[in-house]
């Protein structure tokens, strides 16, 4: 009789103190992953765009993840300048999360758990960078800048509009801006502590970077999107997911399920957790081809895909900045990787706004950049080309690129690359114009590239006023 008393009270017990250990654990995880937010990007911060700590900390670590904000403000970051790493301690049981940088690589993640002795295991492509500043824009710095066709004072308002100022919405942070007409910059403009040579990461940007690896590979003959993707993890006889091809999770409808909406990956981006390990593991929600969902593990997965069909992790490694960066002169750009060498194509790339207003020049082009055909004959065109399911709202979706032709007052042609905080590379092949905006926007605070682009070309069209 009194067991039968006792029970109850014991499974109640039994019961608070397992829920308190999961929340133990839970609170712990959480913390790892802070950890790894602040030591990667103060890594990349630092190393990969030569900014310091305390710039990072009023810019970068502002109006982030707020389920991570308490944590990246309080936690202490320690930097070694000699040894080009951070270190964030978070648990008296675990050592620090590390990020450790590479030349041309950038920073890559510890797992949890790893001590310093792992840095030595991680991929390297320590070839050096050409230099190419001495060459004439756009593959080197020479004869970059022209006046612009149109009214100049008017361009110079839309531009200088962008900074602070709520004409393209209230609480945005732009840290540069710059304009391409008809291949050359006509207006570019940077807050304080940035300028034309300061890398920032790139967030979603990188997954238009990693459309066009996709389509280097396809005109160098080695790589076929159209076919299912080569997913070594997908190749069991009877998987269903061997049937998705590279198209398709270019174009955001592999069908995949993961547990957030698509662009919250961050086990792999702040949790040192690979891309084969993050990615490959989800099922089927719905059949290919037949639903449109914004997934960062979809482009992740193209890139791991053309990892395996490469075969070669020497040529995979270099890939990215002999057969897509460098060609286009965008020698101030960094791919990051998994710390087992898996490009995080989908977000962890950090270039300059000159770079990325050349990676623009080349989609204006069709794919063309100094006579070099980069991308496949009509890529571009299908790149941009709505097919298959397609978003809600005001924004159509391509082969990595947005559509803006259902924006109000822009183009029906104009197509972008976009990135969380504010990354926007807009092009309007039919206007010769590229616009890029960086920015460090707050969670919630987003900034109108429509009414921006409006404001630009009204000033680039406009007829100068007679003095």
């Amino acid at each position: 009789m009194r067991l039968a008393l006792l029970l109850p009270l014991l499974l109640i017990t039994t019961s608070a103190a397992a829920q308190t250990t999961a929340e133990r654990e839970r609170a712990t995880h959480a913390r790892a992953i802070a950890a790894g937010y602040k030591a990667l990007t103060l890594c990349s911060v630092q190393f990969n765009a030569g900014r310091t700590a305390a710039q990072a900390q009023a810019l970068e670590f502002v109006g982030i993840y707020p389920d991570y904000q308490d944590d990246v403000r309080a936690l202490d970051a320690v930097v070694d300048a000699d040894a080009h790493t951070v270190s964030v301690a978070f648990d008296d049981a675990l050592p620090p999360r590390i990020a450790a940088w590479r030349p041309n690589l950038g920073c890559a993640q510890l797992p949890v758990g790893a001590g310093v002795d792992a840095i030595a295991t991680l991929p390297r492509f320590d070839t050096a960078t050409p230099d190419l500043d001495d060459r004439p824009w756009p593959l080197g710095e020479r004869d970059a800048t022209a006046s612009p066709r149109g009214d100049a004072a008017a361009l110079e308002t839309a531009v200088a509009a962008a900074f602070d100022m709520p004409n393209y919405g209230e609480g945005h942070a732009t840290t540069g801006v710059l304009v391409l007409q008809d291949g050359r910059i006509v207006a570019e403009r940077y807050r304080d502590g940035f300028g034309p040579h300061t890398a920032q990461r790139t967030w979603s940007v990188a997954k238009s970077l990693a459309g066009a690896l996709v389509g280097a590979a396809q005109a160098a003959g080695e790589f076929d999107p159209s076919q299912p993707a080569p997913v070594p993890e997908w190749q069991a006889p009877g998987d269903p997911r061997a049937a998705i091809t590279v198209d398709q999770l270019l174009r955001m409808s592999s069908g995949l399920h993961s547990d957030t909406a698509g662009n919250r990956t961050d086990a792999l981006y702040f949790g040192g957790v690979t891309v084969a390990e993050s990615a490959t593991g989800w099922p089927l929600a719905h059949p290919p081809g037949t639903q449109f969902r914004y997934a960062n593990n979809d482009s992740v997965l193209a890139v791991h895909a053309l990892r395996s069909a490469t075969g070669d992790e020497a040529r995979t490694l270099s890939r990215p900045f002999t057969d897509l960066f460098w060609p286009l002169g965008m020698t101030r750009t960094v791919a990051e990787t998994d710390w087992r060498g898996g490009f995080v194509l989908s977000s962890q790339v950090w270039s300059t706004a000159r770079d990325l207003a050349r990676f623009g020049l080349l989609l204006q082009q069709g794919g063309v950049f100094e006579g070099r055909h980069l991308l496949p004959d009509g890529w571009v065109r299908a790149a941009t080309t709505p097919s298959g399911p397609q978003p809600e709202g005001d924004l159509g979706y391509g082969a990595t690129l947005w559509l803006m032709q259902r924006a109000p007052g822009v183009p029906a042609d104009t197509f972008a690359a976009m990135g969380n905080r504010g990354q926007y590379v807009i092009v309007v092949p039919s206007r010769g114009v590229v616009l890029v905006r960086r920015g460090e926007d707050p969670t919630g605070k987003r900034f109108d590239p429509a009414t921006f682009t409006a404001a630009v070309l009204a000033g680039l069209e406009a007829e100068t006023p007679p003095r």
